[in-house]
């Protein structure tokens, strides 16, 4: 403790540079964090993604939809514990670019539990919308992005015609729904016997079907049953698993492991230079304070445990500050990335790591400085 007033006067001997210096420490721990905070967002996504729930739609998007009488067939299947169907409805509100959705589902109880990660609505809710054919759920962010409240009445607009001709369909809302993901501020919940009912082409059939399975070590198995039913068919089916899906969308995106090792390992090397230059550069112009220091006394090893002491207080500042930082954009980033987090080990191996950076920067400079011979230091030689 008797060393700190020296290691924090000597690290402000050159505000500017230490200010320079910390604040690269701090961008390259910042961005550290982010970093690991996103594959743990992403890694912990694919975990959380649901194996028993299938997701059955047309082979072709955007191709003609399925045949509601599917879902007997569905049932069939072995392996498969219940089957759930839902159809859309895409619409604009007010203005073109203001798109919104309507998720058509059938009247079950099981929309209780059946895939919360998509829709959750709660039985005081379900049990209004079933009571009101044009009614429909919105979630908290929908109410709040347009002024909505229960017992509006909503108008859209959509390229889907009635029967009787009309482009605008029109909604009642009657209660509110919650789901993950940014998605859920696009779309409403509604009825499927409504639309069904009032669309003008189309008449009884889905484009979704969410089948779950009664084992999700078999979801593969019971994945291909159901395609292989449908084949050769004149509308086949493409079954996918939640967490088949979720895998996919990362291969989607590259190897997202390998480029966040790339990046922080290029910024990190460069943080070594950065910091060892600087250490380098502040030791040779306190050679002869340093040699002061000897002669008052100082041990070698006291000089070397100085310079190291200045190295780590600033790296560890900075990491800390860097981190902090970055956990504080992760509430905000949650919620149009559900999942992102950072970990308290992140913060673990970001300290360690500050301090390791530290030592192998420092202790070369720190080294040569406590072999200082006290004459040619004071002499400048």
């Amino acid at each position: 403790m008797k060393f700190l007033p020296l290691i924090w006067s000597g690290i402000w001997r050159k505000p500017g540079r230490t200010i320079l210096t910390l604040m690269q420490v701090i961008v390259a721990f910042a961005l550290f964090g982010v970093l690991q905070g996103m594959k743990t967002g992403v890694d912990q996504a694919i975990a959380d993604a649901r194996a028993d729930v299938l997701h059955v739609t047309p082979t072709a998007f955007g191709g003609a939809p399925l045949p509601r009488a599917y879902i007997e067939r569905l049932k069939s299947i072995p392996g498969i514990e219940t089957v759930g169907f839902a159809d859309v409805l895409a619409g604009t509100y007010q203005k073109p670019s203001q798109f919104v959705y309507v998720v058509a589902i059938e009247n079950s109880n099981k929309w209780l539990t059946l895939i919360p990660e998509v829709i959750h609505v709660g039985p005081n809710d379900l049990d209004a919308l079933r009571k009101t054919r044009t009614g429909v759920l919105v979630s908290a962010d929908m109410a709040k992005e347009y002024g909505w409240r229960i017992g509006d009445r909503i108008p859209l607009t959509s390229t889907t015609l009635q029967s009787n001709g009309a482009e605008t369909w029109t909604f009642d809302i009657v209660g509110t729904f919650t789901a993950r993901g940014t998605e859920q501020g696009t779309f409403m919940v509604g009825n499927y016997d409504y639309l069904d009912e009032a669309r003008a082409i189309n008449k009884g059939t889905v484009r979704h079907f969410y089948a779950v399975v009664a084992d999700p070590k078999q979801a593969a198995v019971v994945t291909e049953a159901i395609d292989n039913t449908f084949a050769n068919s004149s509308n086949e089916t493409r079954t996918v698993s939640f967490k088949e899906y979720a895998q996919q969308q990362m291969q989607s995106i590259g190897d997202l492991d390998f480029a966040i090792r790339s990046i922080v390992s290029a910024v990190l090397v460069a943080l070594l230079f950065s910091v060892a230059s600087m250490m380098m550069q502040t030791t040779r112009e306190r050679t002869p304070e340093l040699a002061v220091l000897k002669t008052l006394g100082f041990s070698d090893q006291a000089v070397f445990l100085l310079l190291i002491g200045e190295a780590v207080v600033t790296c560890i500042a900075g990491a800390i500050i860097g981190l902090g930082l970055a956990m504080g954009a992760f509430p905000y980033a949650a919620k149009f990335v559900p999942g992102l987090s950072m970990p308290m080990v992140v913060i673990g191996v970001g300290v360690i790591g500050s301090v390791l950076i530290a030592l192998l920067t420092a202790s070369a400079p720190a080294l040569r400085a406590s072999k200082l011979e006290i004459v040619d230091a004071l002499a400048g030689r």
